[in-house]
């Protein structure tokens, strides 16, 4: 058993998965988009736009897709542990980019390396260094 994280947006899916490549966490290795092989299209301007795609890297697994039905995210976070402050506070700066800081990076009172904040794409992430 394995649990993932399925992120749904309503048009950005693509941008947002650049980004997250963009800044260190992994890459697509499989997309589906609406159309394609003649998977069904309900709203033509969907048709073009990911239906499917999984996102992976080192520790790292996620599915996401548009859905012109979409709710904003909330309720729920991408939690990153990582051992190393020095690269935990890179990919900290680089994700949190245009979006918007909650938590700044800092020792919290439980005594871990932490931070929380929410990406330009509306992605809540917590990153939290073990030492």
């Amino acid at each position: 058993m394995q649990l993932s994280n399925f992120l749904f947006f309503t048009t950005t899916c693509e941008q947002a998965l650049a980004f997250y490549t963009e800044c260190g966490l992994g890459r697509v290795n499989r997309i589906v988009r609406y159309g394609d092989r003649g998977m069904p299209v309900a709203n033509e301007e969907m048709r073009g736009k990911v239906m499917l795609a999984q996102f992976e890297g080192p520790g790292v697994l996620f599915y996401a897709s548009d859905n012109d039905d979409a709710e904003p995210m909330r309720g729920s976070a991408h939690i990153i542990t990582m051992d190393d402050r020095a690269k935990m506070t890179g990919l900290f700066q680089r994700l949190s980019a245009g979006g918007q800081i909650t938590t700044p990076l800092g020792i919290q009172p439980w005594g871990s390396y932490y931070g929380k904040f929410t990406d330009k794409f509306g992605v809540q992430w917590m990153l939290n260094c073990i030492t």
